[in-house]
């Protein structure tokens, strides 16, 4: 691979790894209300796949989708401010953790309902293809999330117009607590792409550089007009279904989790780039550092943007207040 898109996964990656991180130890301090879902463990999906789109492409998220929006090109600030409830937030704090989103860069949204932005990036595609911009829209979803009805219609309608679609799912393994064997019979979930007539992939989610070059195919053939892709990447969350401690319901084990550990995405590609001399250890940190002086810079401007005031109650609601 190309030294400088390996550095880009990586720091992709580390830029994800630590926002949540830090996100994470901010929930455990009561400091974010509401429900915070975490995307550590999985940052080579979103880095591996975002890497081959173009600023004016889209996507479109889930409750899981801060590392999408970094990987996009977020704001930090912006988004620990929404996170805060703070006016400077992507939503003016009103949207919060599962419905942040940022247009400007194509992110269409994150989304609390399961399964729901299917349709909204089958509606940006066919945007695309009418408009013949050339554009892609990338929809990410969870295991859970591919047995609603909303991602078999879309992905259906997708395919039968050959639109530059792009499915990602992201199987973590379980749908909130439980798992992919309890909740469908296929092993792969790439297999139901054979019922909508569209070519279905199977890629380890742990390994950014087998993402990215899946992800490129699946971009090269959508660009091309050859329609949609259903890539599943096999991927886990290292922490529970909500925060960093979570609910404590036994679901799973220690050594589960373990074993998910050692295969960390991170760490794997910086392996390779030690191995192949593209980067040395204080390199790394560097990296790591600046991601870090990032998020802690990010959050002292969030912890400092005031609280929306009461008459912006009704301000960009799409409602009549009469």
């Amino acid at each position: 691979m190309d030294p400088t898109t390996l550095k880009d996964l990586h720091s992709r990656m580390v830029r994800i790894r630590v926002f949540e991180e830090e996100a994470g130890r901010l929930t455990e301090a009561g400091k974010i209300p509401g429900a915070l879902h975490l995307y550590v463990g999985q940052e080579a999906v979103a880095a591996g796949v975002i890497a081959n789109l173009r600023d004016t492409d889209y996507l479109t998220s889930t409750h899981r989708g801060h590392g999408h929006l970094v990987a996009k090109g977020g704001d930090f600030r912006r988004m620990y401010a929404e996170l805060f409830g703070r006016v400077d937030g992507y939503c003016r704090g009103k949207g919060g953790s599962m419905h942040i989103c940022d247009p400007s860069v194509g992110m269409l949204g994150a989304n609390g309902i399961v399964g729901a932005g299917a349709p909204i990036a089958v509606g940006a595609a066919f945007a695309a293809q009418y408009l013949q911009t050339g554009g892609v829209a990338v929809s990410f979803f969870g295991d859970g999330a591919s047995n609603q009805g909303a991602v078999h219609e879309a992905a259906n309608l997708a395919a039968v117009l050959d639109l530059p679609c792009i499915f990602v799912c992201e199987n973590n393994q379980y749908g909130e607590f439980t798992a992919q064997t309890d909740h469908q019979r296929v092993v792969d979930i790439a297999s139901r792409a054979s019922g909508w007539g569209i070519p279905g992939v199977v890629v380890d989610g742990m390994d950014a550089v087998a993402v990215w070059e899946v992800a490129a195919a699946a971009v090269e053939r959508a660009r091309a007009g050859d329609g949609p892709t259903l890539i599943e990447a096999k991927t886990y969350r290292y922490y529970d279904h909500i925060g960093v401690k979570g609910m404590r319901i036994p679901y799973r084990s220690e050594e589960e989790v373990a074993l998910w550990r050692s295969r960390d995405p991170i760490a794997r590609i910086e392996r390779q780039l030690l191995e192949h001399d593209l980067m040395d250890r204080d390199a790394i940190e560097a990296v790591h550092a600046a991601a870090t002086h990032e998020a802690r810079t990010a959050i002292a401007f969030a912890e400092q943007s005031p609280h929306p005031e009461l008459d912006e109650l009704l301000q960009g609601v799409y409602a009549d207040p009469a």
